[in-house]
């Protein structure tokens, strides 16, 4: 198989060798042509000089894999692709696309018989050595094209990518997934903060991190990655207390709001972000000149 992947950043990137390591011949085109070239000479790249030039060294059916940030950046290059592209061929969006953003395209794409298919990746920085888990929405015609990359990506050929329904599908569903990562995340969180205020037993947190792993109802990945953090450095004193959020929990919480369904856990955990991305604190201070006024209590001066 030979595909185009558009975008070769963190992620891109990676799976871009990824997918050479396991066989798939790909073209790869990126604004700064030195990261192409870097993957050319470690891993085989077949370097594109612009998006004309990578579709052109495609044959028919074509798959270009885009791997852009959502939005305008997305868009702009599937303006640029739709007059180079024929019918039959399939465009693959592997960003964290708004689902709403992917149905869209998909009927944009289907006005000139090309195919869409949406892949919300998971995996992080970790996929290229462990796979990626890949949430794929589109038909099943387009998924049967793309198969030999989702199973190249994918932590083994039959596990870790599903076709879980029409386009959109898939961007919802890594949608919800990080959704439920923002509760998972913002748990661990408070309990390891609660472990650490108790100065009395003077914890030791790696400890009690590597000992959850083993056994523990609440052992994932996510233990696993915190257990070798604290293991460095339970003070983590060097790391601002500032936790950015991506579109997908915002995305997730307002999916909450438009079904009526109680999402409690998600969309404190996304409060708790914007709590620690509030420089200004100007709320607090309301609060503060509140209970001063009608109690009397002290105000602490900035």
């Amino acid at each position: 198989m030979r595909m185009a992947m558009v975008g070769l950043g963190r992620m891109g990137g990676n799976m871009a060798r990824r997918l050479l390591r396991g066989g798939i011949q790909v073209v790869g085109f990126n604004r700064t042509r030195a990261v192409a070239e870097q993957l050319a000479e470690e891993d085989g790249l077949i370097v594109a000089d612009n998006l004309a030039d990578a579709v052109a060294r495609l044959d028919a059916p074509r798959v270009v894999w885009l791997m852009l940030p959502a939005g305008s950046a997305t868009e702009s290059h599937l303006d640029e692709l739709i007059p180079l592209l024929d019918p039959g061929d399939v465009v693959v969006d592997g960003g964290n696309a708004n689902y709403h953003d992917s149905e869209h395209r998909a009927r944009r794409l289907a006005d000139h018989d090309i195919e869409f298919v949406d892949a919300g990746t998971s995996g992080g920085i970790w996929g290229l050595d462990n796979g990626y888990c890949l949430m794929v929405g589109g038909s099943e015609r387009a998924v049967r094209a793309i198969e030999p990359a989702l199973k190249a990506l994918a932590p083994a050929p039959d596990r870790g990518w599903a076709h879980v329904g029409p386009a959109g599908a898939g961007h919802f569903t890594k949608m919800i997934h990080n959704g439920i990562e923002y509760g998972m995340m913002q748990a661990f969180a408070e309990g390891f903060a609660l472990l650490k205020g108790k100065q009395a037993y003077n914890l030791d947190l790696a400890q009690i991190a590597e000992l959850w792993r083993h056994g523990s109802v609440v052992r994932s990945w996510l233990l696993d990655l915190t257990a070798d953090t604290l293991a460095q450095d339970q003070v983590l004193a060097d790391i601002a207390p500032v936790v950015a959020d991506s579109g997908e929990g915002r995305w997730t919480a307002k999916e909450a709001i438009d079904q009526g369904v109680a999402a409690p856990v998600i969309s404190m955990a996304l409060a708790m972000r914007f709590a620690s991305q509030d420089a200004e604190g100007y709320g607090n201070r309301v609060l503060a000149m509140m209970r001063n006024a009608f109690g009397g209590h002290a105000v602490e001066k900035k």
